[in-house]
């Protein structure tokens, strides 16, 4: 289905001819060269609607791809955890 404002066109035989016109700026800018940054370290260039992307976690730092134990706890939510739970917290910390 497409969407857009039909306005009626006369043509010279008096013939009603309907044309849709399509919305204009629907669309976000898109820009081509956007740099995805983690821990301010440019990582790659992708397509985006957004100047620039933040991530916090990327291949080369998920716990899963480099076998490590490190819990990424940005608002103290594994602390609170083990607080109400009562357990050791020796064992999760490096």
């Amino acid at each position: 289905m497409v969407y857009g404002k039909q306005e009626k066109l006369h043509n010279i035989q008096n013939v009603n001819i309907l044309q849709i016109m399509p919305k204009s700026d629907t669309h976000p800018k898109w820009i081509e060269n956007t740099p995805v940054l983690c821990d301010g370290k440019p990582l790659c260039l992708i397509g985006s609607t957004k100047k620039q992307l933040q991530v916090d976690i990327w291949l080369a730092n998920h716990p899963f791809y480099t076998d490590s134990q490190v819990l990424v706890d940005t608002e103290g939510r594994v602390e609170k955890f083990m607080k109400k739970y009562r357990l050791d917290t020796t064992e999760t910390t490096d």
